[in-house]
């Protein structure tokens, strides 16, 4: 028996992922913790996937951890600022 949290299904509004586990719990996450799936399109977020461990969007190049998401961290990577982009 497995006694690591695993998602069951996965919905998105304007500016929240919702998680549902299958122990029922219910997580909301802001879309800007996460740019690569806030920047992509409503249909390029549905097409996820469900592992053991966590979340995937092979478009969109994402992963995303349920231990991650229960202990509220986002996004892990950091995009580098091109120069003519600085502020």
């Amino acid at each position: 028996m497995s006694t690591f949290p695993k998602a069951e299904t996965v919905r998105f509004d304007h500016d929240t992922m919702w998680v549902t586990l299958v122990d029922g719990r219910i997580l909301g996450i802001p879309l800007t913790w996460f740019p690569r799936l806030a920047e992509g399109s409503p249909a390029q977020r549905e097409r996820y996937e469900i592992s053991n461990g966590g979340l995937h969007w092979e478009e969109l190049d994402e992963d995303i951890s349920i231990d991650g998401l229960l202990a509220g961290r986002g996004d892990q990577t950091r995009r580098r600022t091109r120069p003519d982009q600085a502020a």
